[in-house]
């Protein structure tokens, strides 16, 4: 991450809405920014499915439903931040993963720029093809700071976006009854 490179811009960008990038409020503001998307962005630099590269062998064949993961991420759209959580079900199929692996998936998805559809999708298709589970559900809801405080305005507003794989999605029972884990 070119740090340097970020502050220059930050500093460019408070000229140009009129602001003196020198006077005492300011002057340090165009490195912290720069640090911030350091961190907000550090899931570029990762590759998620390897934090699933552990598995443990176990006949254990029901499903596995870690909910309310909370998380935050930065819409490519407007560089504003939405955050919510990510509630993530594995059907296995014979190895189960930790489950700090799935929300350390989450936030390295998420630590990048992105659309909720997209990151949702990610994290499902990484869990089937990491950990080979019968089946996967992700649901997550957040609220965008794009749609809140700019343009629309209409503060309180949840997004919900699903992405079911496998049996998850193909057999009906299995479907309701991760449906109905993942929203009670």
């Amino acid at each position: 991450m070119d740090l340097e490179r970020i502050a220059t811009a930050v500093r460019e960008i408070l000229s140009a809405v009129g602001e003196n990038p020198d006077r005492e409020g300011l002057r340090n503001t165009p490195q912290r920014v720069a640090r911030m998307y350091a961190e907000l962005f550090q899931g570029l630099n990762s590759e998620p499915a390897s934090l699933l590269e552990t598995k443990f062998t176990e006949t254990y064949d029901e499903l596995v439903v870690l909910k309310d993961i909370p998380f935050n991420s930065m819409c490519e759209h407007h560089l504003m931040p939405f955050e919510g959580t990510a509630s993530v079900a594995y059907l296995p199929d014979g190895q189960v993963v930790g489950i700090s692996k799935l929300a350390r998936v989450v936030d390295a998805f998420a630590h990048r720029p992105q659309v909720q559809e997209r990151l949702t999708s990610q994290i499902a298709d990484t869990l089937m093809e990491a950990v080979h589970p019968k089946g996967v559900a992700v649901v997550m809801r957040a609220t965008h700071a794009c749609m809140t405080c700019r343009g629309i305005k209409k503060a309180g507003s949840i997004m919900v976006t699903s992405a079911v794989r496998g049996r998850c999605r193909s057999d009906p029972r299995t479907r309701a009854e991760v449906m109905t884990l993942l929203h009670n």
